[in-house]
């Protein structure tokens, strides 16, 4: 989920494989797309959601309806934010806020900063003694700012160019282990589990 032209569908396409349309304009994907994805085994469905947006057009009311109750329902939810976007921290802040009326804001989320790729900044120059503005900060800047310190891990990638998405996998698999393990506690493999002194094992 996220903002609206952040890549959502791109980025779910390498997870799942699939060809879901992705198109690089407002609301190309206009209801929820949901495909089975196995990491290490373990299977899971993601969804792909129309993007959020502060004022929704009225005729796609209903398909927002779908998205909503997307992540109502999900055990996981991976916000993609386009960080090449000059008002990137202003659309995390209209997410956030949806998902804050919604009460979701308890559930595990990994926050995915994508298209690093197409991130530009303003180099200063070297006698330059005002205040720098964020359009001088570099995406080093950024993943030392308050993203580094939040209350959500994050990872920095780009979907179009396939750059980190190994981590992004590692990332959510480790969210996913995480909820498959306490449902499914009899599939949990034997490396994962704690031997006590009495000889009996438990997770």
């Amino acid at each position: 989920m996220g903002y609206t032209n952040v890549g959502k569908s791109t980025l779910m396409n390498l997870l799942s494989k699939s060809d879901v349309f992705a198109e690089n304009k407002l609301f190309a994907t206009l209801d929820t797309t949901v495909r089975k994805v196995v990491i290490e085994n373990i299977p899971f469905l993601l969804s792909d959601t129309v993007g959020f947006i502060r004022k929704l057009p009225h005729d796609l009311v209903e398909s927002f309806k779908s998205t909503l109750d997307e992540v109502r329902e999900a055990d996981i939810l991976v916000h993609v934010v386009d960080i090449s976007h000059p008002n990137f921290e202003q659309h995390i802040h209209v997410v956030n806020e949806t998902l804050n009326d919604l009460g979701v804001l308890d559930k595990p989320i990994l926050l995915v900063f994508n298209k690093i790729d197409a991130f530009k900044y303003t180099v200063r120059d070297e006698d330059d003694l005002t205040e720098p503005g964020p359009e001088h900060r570099s995406l080093d800047d950024l993943k030392r700012s308050w993203m580094a310190r939040g209350a959500y891990p994050s990872i920095f990638i780009s979907a179009a160019q396939k750059i980190n998405i190994s981590e992004l996998r590692a990332a959510l698999m480790g969210l996913v282990k995480q909820i498959h393990f306490i449902r499914y506690p009899n599939t949990r493999p034997p490396e994962d589990w704690v031997e006590f002194q009495d000889g009996e094992q438990e997770v």
